[in-house]
């Protein structure tokens, strides 16, 4: 897999896509990884969606649990 900075990938992104690998490239900032860009037929896009039914969600995950009066 090929490590590059976010700054040279966006320099040369168009390129970098033209001849992206299987594998990918990793999008760094100060040594960091940030980001992955892979081919959408890599094996890694089958995992999307892969654990849907198999996390448990406890809670109001849409309330911040903060009541408050819009009209004061």
């Amino acid at each position: 897999m090929i490590e590059i900075s976010a700054s040279k990938f966006k320099k040369q992104c168009l390129s970098l896509l033209d001849h992206l690998d299987p594998e990918g490239i990793v999008a760094t900032k100060h040594g960091k990884p940030v980001a992955r860009v892979i081919p959408t037929n890599s094996d890694c896009a089958s995992l999307i969606g892969s654990m849907k039914g198999e996390v448990k969600v406890k809670g109001d995950v849409f309330s911040t649990r903060v009541s408050w009066n819009a009209e004061s």
